[in-house]
């Protein structure tokens, strides 16, 4: 067993930072929530508009894009595939081409439509990755240490981004992160994960307490 007794409420329009050493089980903890990590327990949504539980829909951003970075495939190409049915030898349609455009204007990415996937820099990726995943949209969006690999610039724009979103969408975010400045500057709630839950709660609470200290005694 990984992890046991895991107990957490993730509210809409917050941002939830889960940290933890390797090995913690911070991305078995996203694995479960997506259903691809057996599991016991129960995961549930209540519609803040109608006080209804329901399965939620989830959007994920894993670490990094793989594709061959000599692939003839344009983001338009990629973004059509993930989403349509319709080939993507075919050109698109207009309204698939103007749906498109609109989730990656989201992301300010729409300027990177007809570029090769395989030329993006590591944070244009990670924004296109962030459009698919916001489209449809989302109740939770799971973001995998989205940043790692960014320079500062890039990390700092994502996290720009995903800080925006969250406030206008109202979308509950829940982020994977070793970046401790990051947390304090932008997250509304932190756990603390080993295992188990060590600490929840707001940042100054959780990034002082003695079970994080012991875990990270440099920071």
């Amino acid at each position: 067993m990984i992890l046991d007794d895991i107990n957490l409420h993730v509210h809409c329009g917050e941002l939830t930072c889960v940290v933890g050493p390797n090995g913690a089980g911070k991305t078995t903890l996203f694995e479960a929530l997506l259903g691809v990590a057996a599991h016991t327990g129960t995961i549930s949504f209540t519609d803040a508009n109608d006080g209804r539980m329901r399965a939620p829909k989830i959007g994920y951003v894993p670490q990094s894009l793989n594709v061959d970075r000599l692939a003839p495939v344009t983001v338009m190409d990629f973004m059509r595939a993930s989403r349509f049915n319709r080939p993507v030898f075919l050109p698109p349609t207009r309204n698939q081409r103007r749906e498109i455009l609109d989730s990656l204007e989201i992301v300010g990415a729409a300027a990177l439509a007809d570029r090769r996937i395989g030329a993006l820099s590591g944070g244009e990726a990670q924004r296109v990755l962030l459009a698919l995943a916001l489209w449809p949209m989302p109740n939770l969006l799971l973001l995998d240490e989205p940043v790692s690999g960014l320079d500062a610039e890039g990390r700092e724009r994502f996290y720009i981004i995903v800080d925006g979103l969250r406030r206008a969408l109202d979308v509950s975010v829940m982020l994977i992160t070793h970046d401790f400045d990051m947390v304090k500057r932008y997250a509304d709630r932190v756990v603390l994960l080993n295992r188990r839950v060590l600490a929840q709660g707001s940042p100054s609470t959780v990034l002082t307490c003695a079970d994080f200290r012991g875990l990270f005694p440099s920071v």
